[in-house]
């Protein structure tokens, strides 16, 4: 196990309040229509805080995962560029003002849009400024609801499918491959600007490390220093929100399949345990020191909760 196991089931347990309080908002959000002549449902997308969701045709949708997949890849060289050229202030407005209207977007669910920004502002300021567990992980199970939010109206199953696909691949050659995603998580956590959920925590005093004291030379000001060492247990944003971006557009096929929206409430939150089980396995199996890409494994969870969220 990459971490001790209370600071593991803490992780767990935030990316599944994480899910459910996403899918939770975002079926208030959505509305639902049924056409009186023809009898066919359609699912609205209300005014977000930030303008008018646009309305593309199904076929149109189908397609749609595309455009997403390189928007990730040219923000992420975007990224770098900020990294390569020391622009840290730019990076920093651009992370706040992210904050910000992620969580605007996802209040706004539950209270009028001043309201919103108030309270969003707050927050983003709160976590940029004076960071704690606390703040950032509330504010993480918020912001990529308001993500999703925004990205919903343009996907419908077939294009989430294939945006999972590609996201999972993606993944797996930037942990692995290149390991650039790597780099840019340590940064993001160097400079107190990491996206995702994140837990600090003291080793635990069966570290390897703390054979050291059983070594000449080795002294007791040392071997306190590496008992208290701390360590982050993490998982990007990306683990959290294209889960539930899925999870989402399943949601709303059953709903145009004639499913009452909490019964596809209930049906998705399969989806959402499978997830879950899977980010478990790999957490519990996990080795110290080692970097994994989630998003494969979160995945398939996902692919087996939505089959039988389908065909249930």
């Amino acid at each position: 196990m990459k971490h001790k196991l209370s600071v593991t089931v803490l992780l767990i347990l935030l990316f599944f309040i994480a899910q459910f309080v996403g899918v939770f908002t975002i079926n208030k959000y959505i509305k639902v229509q049924k056409e009186t002549e023809t009898g066919e449902i359609t699912v609205k997308h209300q005014d977000t805080i930030v303008g008018k969701p646009p309305e593309l045709k199904e076929e149109d949708k189908s397609y749609s995962f595309l455009p997403i997949f390189i928007s990730i890849i040219l923000g992420t060289a975007f990224l770098f560029v900020l990294i390569k050229f020391k622009l840290k202030a730019i990076w920093k407005g651009w992370f706040l003002f992210a904050i910000i209207t992620s969580l605007a977007v996802a209040f706004n669910v539950y209270v009028n849009e001043i309201a919103a920004l108030i309270l969003a502002i707050i927050l983003g300021i709160w976590r940029w400024k004076k960071p704690n567990l606390i703040v950032h992980n509330f504010t993480e199970v918020f912001i990529y609801t308001g993500i999703t939010i925004l990205i919903l109206p343009w996907l419908n199953l077939f294009s989430a499918f294939m945006l999972l696909i590609l996201i999972s691949f993606y993944d797996m050659y930037a942990v692995w491959k290149s390991e650039h995603m790597v780099k840019l998580a340590k940064f993001q956590m160097q400079n107190k600007m990491f996206a995702g959920l994140s837990i600090n925590y003291f080793k635990d005093k069966e570290d390897p490390k703390i054979e050291l004291n059983k070594s000449p030379g080795i002294k007791d000001e040392e071997v306190k220093e590496i008992k208290h060492k701390k360590a982050n247990a993490i998982l990007g944003g990306g683990d959290i929100a294209f889960p539930l971006i899925f999870t989402a557009a399943i949601m709303e096929y059953l709903i145009k399949a004639g499913m009452p929206k909490i019964n596809a409430l209930m049906h998705v939150y399969i989806i959402t345990l499978f997830a879950g089980i899977a980010l478990s396995l790999l957490f519990f199996f996990s080795k110290k020191g080692r970097f994994y890409p989630a998003m494969p494994f979160l995945s398939m969870g996902c692919f087996i909760g939505s089959l039988i969220a389908i065909f249930i």
